[in-house]
């Protein structure tokens, strides 16, 4: 973990290096004012459009790691009574503080391509991977100096992509490793060894000339409904059905003082009502999901909503588990495992307990 931590101390900081330099360049082209204009300028029109919401929610999830267990995975090594609420009000912040700043970044140079191109920036813009990797660098290579830029850009590209990739893995690994300690914890070189031989296969398809429609595929079926679910039973589990005052009373305990009535209220209303609202309104959208649907052979659908089912399904399936396995009349084991299981207040305030098998906290 703790080499982790080194590298990752070098994959966080140098993008944002990377990001000043390309901040400082973008702004001084022809026409950068005109793309800043342009990403400055509200379009109050699109409010009306539900894949906004989905995509500002969505872009959140990924950006900050809700529902995808990374911040539990990395939470699960702080001590008990680490500043959880600094913690959160800070990486927040600098998260959408980031995404404004490359936003200058961005659109600085789509105004310059706009410029070079005589046409207005949204006919130069493109969503998602070609912006990346088709836009932007273009417009890299027309500059003076084009190799040091590229080099500069795609060593970004890469350090983000490794630092995204060490998060989402190290989920994956410490919730393994902590659920079968003797058969991966002990051996935790050997497994995560093998996990990456398995991702980097499973990943080999997307670098073929067909690579781009399954990333798409993937980018629409994978995550985007999924974790909008998965990230609303979270909030209803904790909320709802552990308790608001329970979870206040915890963090009372960790840092000494009771979250204020606008955080409880965001808990127990705000949040769980918008989530469920943007998920149901995901799955009556459906169909303006996957761009270029008609390039998609209606198999690839199929698979498509297979993939999503995979996610939405554990959550009911591992219910219907836990009531199959609790002894006792229906209704009272659905009353039973609907309640929070307690916990001894040593347990709960032990730093170092071992109370839960294989925790490693």
């Amino acid at each position: 973990m703790r080499n982790l931590l080194q590298a990752v101390w070098v994959t966080a900081l140098a993008p944002y290096a990377v990001l000043v330099i390309l901040l400082a360049r973008g702004v001084s082209l022809p026409g950068a004012g005109e793309g800043i204009r342009y990403y400055l300028t509200p379009q109050w029109h699109k409010l009306h459009e539900t894949r906004v919401w989905i995509d500002a929610a969505s872009q959140i999830f990924f950006s900050l790691g809700p529902g995808f267990g990374t911040l539990l995975a990395l939470s699960s090594y702080n001590k008990f009574n680490n500043n959880c609420y600094r913690d959160a009000i800070l990486t927040s912040s600098i998260n959408c503080l980031t995404s404004f700043v490359a936003g200058f970044v961005i659109f600085s140079v789509l105004g310059y391509m706009a410029k070079m191109q005589h046409k207005s920036v949204a006919e130069v813009g493109l969503e998602g991977p070609g912006l990346v990797f088709i836009v932007y660098p273009e417009a890299i290579a027309t500059m003076s100096g084009s190799v040091f830029w590229s080099i500069i850009f795609f060593l970004m590209l890469i350090t983000l992509g490794l630092d995204s990739t060490f998060g989402g893995l190290e989920a994956m690994i410490t919730a393994l490793c902590d659920e079968y300690p003797r058969l991966l914890g002990r051996h935790r070189e050997l497994f995560v060894g093998g996990l990456l031989v398995f991702v980097y296969i499973c990943s080999l398809p997307t670098t073929t000339y067909g690579g781009v429609y399954l990333v798409n595929l993937l980018n629409t079926y994978g995550p985007s409904i999924s974790i909008l679910f998965v990230v609303f039973v979270e909030a209803a589990g904790v909320c709802w059905f552990y308790g608001v005052d329970r979870f206040s009373h915890d963090i009372e305990k960790m840092l000494g003082f009771r979250p204020g009535i606008f955080w409880r209220v965001c808990w127990m209303y705000i949040s769980p009502v918008f989530l469920l609202v943007i998920f149901i309104f995901s799955l009556l959208g459906y169909e303006e999901m996957l761009t270029d649907r008609s390039l998609y052979p209606q198999w690839s659908i199929s698979v498509g909503w297979a993939l999503t089912a995979s996610s939405l399904l554990c959550i009911p399936v591992y219910a219907v588990y836990k009531i199959a396995i609790t002894p006792g009349p229906f209704l009272k084991r659905l009353s039973k495992v609907m309640k929070p299981e307690d916990t001894s207040e040593e347990c709960s305030l032990n730093a170092n307990s071992t109370c839960v098998p294989g925790a490693h906290v």
